[in-house]
């Protein structure tokens, strides 16, 4: 089990590597370009190459990039559609190109109008998304949400049913753990974790599942708050993360950290890996 961090690739998409070696993190996951907007980031290939250098050098892997946040595959906006599966597109072949084994994105919004009345399109953009990807190699990671709003993917038969339908290997799942437990499924005793990775397995399969956002709750169970918080400070606790790094099925799985950091503002720190490795250690699983 690899305890990883998203960080910044911002001065070079090389300087990734840096802080995730600064915080202790074993695995990655980045944006491949700014999540706010549609701009692409032409990386130099001097910083490509050292990106690789240097992760191989620090054995950290395996590293995923993260879809911008402005992806809604279910929207009846044709340009934005567009936009959204070019984006996918180009970080599905960007990883490729520089050895990152996923994408991890959100599906986006039903505004509304309900998951029966998008289905198809969005199965039909993430159709397409694949079939400008490589082949093999790359997996293209469907992450489930905490409930809110009008967003696609809170329940693991809505996550199942798009695998289902789009019948292709290279599509996956990423486990967020806040926002699993703000969706209602209670993760946090080895009873109830076991009960819902049985549904995850029904529904999905195990064998989808690529990565886990590790991330604590500010808000409780099936309360649809999607407000991460640092290791064993929310609804999860200390407890609840020892479930949760105990539990056989994820013991391959790279972990993730989202969280907020100990100031609140600067993400995924030290002291949060520092945290989940300790309580992996503690479980008695391997790294």
């Amino acid at each position: 089990m690899r305890i990883g961090a998203h960080v910044s690739a911002a001065g070079g998409i090389d300087k990734a590597i840096d802080r995730a070696k600064d915080i202790g993190a074993e695995a990655i996951q980045l944006f491949a370009s700014p999540p706010q907007g549609w701009r692409i980031t032409a990386h130099k290939k001097e910083a490509v190459e050292a990106f690789r250098r240097k992760a191989e050098e620090a054995d950290i892997a395996p590293a995923f990039f993260h879809g911008v946040y402005l992806i809604n595959l279910a929207t009846e906006n044709e340009d934005n559609l567009a936009k959204g599966i070019d984006s996918l597109v180009h970080c599905m072949n960007f990883a490729s190109e520089i050895g990152v084994k996923g994408v991890i994105f959100h599906v986006g919004s039903h505004k509304g109008v309900g998951l029966e009345a998008v289905i198809d399109r969005v199965i039909g953009a993430i159709s397409t998304v694949l079939q400008r990807s490589p082949k093999e190699g790359v997996w293209l990671c469907l992450e489930n949400n905490a409930g809110q709003g009008q967003q696609i993917g809170a329940r693991f038969e809505d996550l199942g049913r798009i695998l289902s339908m789009v019948g292709d290997d290279r599509l996956r799942v990423c486990l967020d753990t806040c926002h699993s437990l703000a969706s209602g499924y209670d993760i946090t005793t080895p009873d109830t974790l076991s009960h819902v990775m049985s549904e995850f397995d029904s529904a999905i399969g195990l064998d989808r599942l690529a990565a886990i956002h590790a991330n604590d709750s500010k808000g409780e169970l099936g309360g649809n708050l999607d407000r991460h918080e640092n290791i064993g400070d929310g609804h999860i606790g200390m407890d609840g993360w020892r479930t949760i790094l105990a539990h056989p099925p994820f013991r391959d799985i790279p972990f993730f950290l989202e969280v907020p950091g100990m100031d609140g503002k600067s993400g995924p720190d030290k002291e949060n890996v520092s945290r989940l490795k300790a309580l992996r250690d503690e479980v008695g699983v391997s790294a």
